[in-house]
């Protein structure tokens, strides 16, 4: 077994254990003794758990831990504090916690984060700005005059001529952030733990899951553009004004059906990954961890993502203004809608901003979709506990892998 939030295998118990058996408990006492509300017949160690008032009992029964309150005033008895032996507590998590363990993972292990997300962001914007001064074509001129039928098909012929243009940056963009998800994966489960990893750890560890990972990413980018010209392809085929109202109507059914299906497998990666499964299998892993949480998962994902949109704009506005104010050609490019006319000093200065932006927002991504995954396990099948005991934490048992002499 390893230490990474994937040794437990797919399908594991759920967490509705409420006897919480093997977890040793304090029998309830106060300072004068056993409160009179207890009977003399207490259940043996391990078995017990506080009244619950007539509520219903927790998902989790409390363990004690480094952190047991014991009794407190009138009758209530407390909960321990969530161990945290890493960047987050180790129980279901809410919003603000998911962001702040992906922001303190960056924080707490740069050295190894930004040595991947710095060079998948440099690759990135060297292979996109290549793109954009020798490989995309000039914008297609549009006719004002056209009809609406033919305003669509320029728009297209526009979109296919940018797509062929991009498409060897969009390749290599592809492979690196393959690699950095894959890499930053390995990281942010192990900060979860607590527990350091250095840059060739995490690339020994990702290795071998990096052709399965390409194997998924494909098919669930062939998955979306399949669903969205299968939305939009029958107003195209049939033309004029009627066309062009059904490709609308299609093209946002499209769309949302895509989203739906990009969040229903948006766990597929880190189940890949942690799980060591197959393509098809964590297919099926994400679905089922998202079943029942589709929303929240949705809008934990748009929050993020416009967080990071809005860092984006304001890293890349500065450096594209400087960037016009240093090339001339860099405006008249904006103007014209061509990168091709755009000047090398707009190109690199709006570079960088791209690599400052790509190098902070990527572990932010990754890390907000790899704590989705560990809090949707926690939840359903009480994988803090195998986490406890896995960083070593007193009162949760041996570490998965300890063997005691003679065992």
């Amino acid at each position: 077994m390893n230490d990474t939030p994937g040794w437990t295998s797919p399908g594991s118990a759920p967490s509705d254990d409420q006897n919480g058996s093997g977890v040793p408990r304090p029998a309830p006492s106060d300072a004068n003794g056993p409160a009179p509300q207890w009977s003399k017949d207490q259940p043996p160690a391990g078995r017990w758990s506080p009244p619950t008032d007539g509520t219903p009992p927790p998902l989790r029964a409390p363990v004690r831990g480094p952190g047991w309150n014991g009794p407190q005033p009138h009758g209530q008895w407390g909960r321990p504090p969530a161990a945290k032996p890493g960047v987050i507590p180790l129980r279901p998590l809410g919003v603000g916690e998911i962001l702040d363990g992906a922001v303190k993972t960056l924080r707490t292990y740069w050295r190894s984060v930004l040595a991947i997300s710095v060079t998948v962001a440099v690759i990135s914007q060297v292979a996109n700005i290549l793109a954009q001064r020798y490989f995309t074509p000039a914008t297609p001129a549009v006719n004002p005059d056209a009809t609406p039928a033919e305003a669509l098909e320029q728009s297209l012929e526009s979109a296919q001529a940018s797509l062929i243009g991009l498409g060897p940056a969009l390749l290599v963009t592809l492979m690196a952030s393959l690699v950095c998800a894959a890499l930053l994966t390995v990281v942010i489960s192990r900060a979860v733990l607590g527990r350091p990893v250095t840059l060739g750890s995490a690339w020994q560890e990702a290795r071998p899951r990096l052709l399965q990972l390409l194997g998924l990413t494909l098919l669930l980018a062939a998955l979306s553009v399949a669903v969205i010209l299968g939305g939009v392809l029958p107003g195209i085929l049939i033309g004029g004004a009627a066309g062009v109202a059904l490709t609308v109507v299609g093209g946002i059914g499209a769309i949302v059906a895509a989203v739906w299906l990009m969040i229903r497998f948006n766990l597929a990666s880190p189940a890949l990954m942690l799980e060591r499964q197959g393509v098809i299998a964590s297919l099926k892993r994400s679905a089922k961890l998202v079943q029942g949480s589709w929303w929240r998962i949705f809008g934990i994902t748009l929050l993020t993502q416009l967080l990071i949109f809005v860092f984006t704009m304001i890293i890349a506005i500065p450096f594209t203004f400087i960037g016009i104010a240093v090339d001339g050609d860099g405006f008249s490019g904006l103007l014209s809608g061509s990168p091709a006319t755009f000047g090398w000093p707009f190109l690199i200065i709006t570079g960088i901003g791209g690599v400052i932006t790509g190098a902070i927002t990527y572990p932010i991504s990754a890390g907000v979709t790899v704590l989705l995954y560990v809090d949707q396990r926690i939840r359903r099948e009480a994988l803090d506990l195998e986490l406890a005991r896995a960083a070593g934490l007193p009162g949760y048992g041996p570490a998965p892998g300890d063997q005691t002499v003679g065992g």
